[in-house]
């Protein structure tokens, strides 16, 4: 991937990950005030309150990213590991190129 698709790929993921949060925010917000209030007597809550609720839960119950993440990581030692020396510099070679330039 060139570095410019890579910096126009960053621009569009941010809006997403933003318009996730924003539906998911709404989402429990909505199920919430349908439900909670009618079984638990508890109070409606607002969409800011909602938003806060998804964070407390990340942070509580942790979710699927921690385990993808160290996934991809046995993947990569895993496949550095089947190289050979010369494949093994190469691909470092090109890592530190492709990555490290920005710096």
């Amino acid at each position: 991937m060139t570095h410019k698709l890579m910096h126009r790929r960053k621009w569009l993921i941010a809006p997403l990950i933003l318009l996730a949060i924003a539906v998911f925010g709404f989402v429990t917000m909505h199920l919430w005030n349908y439900v909670m209030p009618a079984v638990f007597s508890l109070p409606a809550i607002t969409f800011l309150q909602a938003i806060c609720l998804l964070v407390l839960s990340r942070i509580l119950f942790g979710g699927h990213f921690r385990g993808h993440r160290h996934t991809h990581m046995n993947q990569l030692r895993n496949k550095v590991a089947s190289m050979t020396p010369e494949e093994r510099e190469n691909f470092f070679k090109t890592m530190h190129e492709r990555y490290m330039h920005r710096c």
